[in-house]
């Protein structure tokens, strides 16, 4: 058997593409614990969690990686939207698809995402008790995050109403609107004025070689920003995120926030069983491994 094959998984609003990675000398008449690995926003399971899979499996888990519904090559209308309820109910439904496994000991399964992918793993855990284990790399609060990035309150308030403009509009039959989540070129970046570490190194990333991907066309529905606002990773973690926890965060804080969020994930979690490790000097955005 290839050290990897291409499922589809049934989604709860459509079909998920997934891909699962074998440790060497996969036995298929053995048990294996399982992770699901989840990616960033703006990614796809090509892009970073790809290689987290890899180094997984290489350590003999079974590693499942998927792309978000209505992104990459998996089903669901509209293209692009970024729905963060959708994003946790993914992984739920990847699990679905594990415990059918023969070869996947069910009472074995951990969770990992990286950046707001990490996020709505830390999200899922809280209510998805099939998750044994949860780690959280970079995690980003996505609501949090864009929240703080749209500035006061009164701006994101405007900007919800810009969006429900925007509904009004489609309803009645405009164009969707789309935009980009990042810049598409350092000098794009450059032009608007950017210079969070954050987003040009995911810009280094997503945008060139390094990290490119056909199915990641950095385009997210303008619509979305919506669910994104209004959504909060880190609710109710004291009375339900109860497994062994493990966040990885690196020391220079980004306009992520994912540094300033793990640590309230780890302080506020109810796990008996936790540990947050802090990487000295370096930025860790969500393109990090």
């Amino acid at each position: 058997m290839s050290n990897k094959e291409q499922v589809t998984i049934k989604g709860r609003h459509a079909n998920i593409f997934g891909e699962i990675y074998f440790p060497e000398n996969f036995d298929a008449s053995k048990k294996y614990a399982a992770i699901v690995a989840s990616h960033p926003t703006s990614s796809n399971s090509q892009q970073t969690s790809s290689i987290y899979a890899e180094k997984l499996a290489a350590k003999g888990f079974i590693t499942i990686t998927f792309d978000a519904t209505y992104q990459g090559r998996s089903g669901g209308e509209p293209r692009n939207l970024e729905d963060p309820t959708v994003r946790a109910e993914d992984i739920s439904s990847v699990i679905d698809y594990l415990v059918t496994l023969d070869y996947v000991d069910d009472s074995r399964i951990g969770a990992v995402g990286v950046c707001a992918g990490g996020g709505y793993t830390i999200h899922a855990a809280k209510t998805e008790r099939r998750i044994k284990a949860v780690a959280g790399v970079a995690p980003a609060n996505i609501g949090n995050t864009y929240r703080q990035n749209f500035g006061p309150e009164d701006k994101v308030i405007e900007l919800l109403e810009q969006v429900g403009q925007q509904r009004t509009a489609e309803a009645r039959g405009a164009d969707q609107l789309v935009t980009n989540w990042i810049p598409n070129s350092k000098e794009e970046a450059e032009a608007a004025g950017m210079t969070d570490i954050d987003f040009l190194e995911a810009v280094d990333y997503y945008r060139t070689d390094r990290g490119y991907s056909e199915y990641s066309p950095n385009l997210v529905t303008f619509t979305s920003f919506a669910q994104i606002l209004g959504f909060d990773t880190n609710v109710l973690l004291e009375k339900l995120l109860t497994q062994p926890l493990q966040i990885i965060v690196g020391d220079k804080v980004g306009g992520f926030a994912s540094y300033r969020n793990g640590f309230d994930v780890y302080t506020r979690a109810a796990s008996k069983e936790k540990d947050i490790l802090v990487l000295p000097g370096i930025y860790m955005t969500n393109q990090m491994v």
